[in-house]
């Protein structure tokens, strides 16, 4: 995919990270790592962390702007449209898996 900017980002920021992505089982759970184009500041974290937190299945839920990160425990694999909505909701794009 290529990168795009989300002119609509709650920061005004230019930037996203883009990339290709990847799954993990880690102990209780799958951990799973996508990426988001468009996260500039904490507050994007959080709006982000928000709404993929609200699906069901998910434990937990890190958001990090720098990197265009968001890792993603949850109970079972997520249906990955269903991730795309939620980041959509927040107002930023899903790249895919990291």
């Amino acid at each position: 995919m290529t990168e795009q900017t989300n002119s609509s980002s709650c920061c005004g920021g230019s930037g996203g990270s883009c990339g290709s992505g990847a799954a993990d089982v880690q102990g209780i759970g799958i951990t799973t790592v996508y990426k988001v184009s468009g996260m500039t500041c904490g507050h994007c974290e959080s709006s982000v962390s928000k709404e993929i937190g609200a699906l069901d299945g998910v434990t937990s839920v890190t958001a990090v702007a720098k990197t265009g990160e968001v890792t993603v425990t949850s109970a079972a694999p997520l249906d990955e449209a269903a991730v795309r909505a939620a980041v959509d909701e927040a107002g930023y794009e899903l790249v895919g898996q990291a």
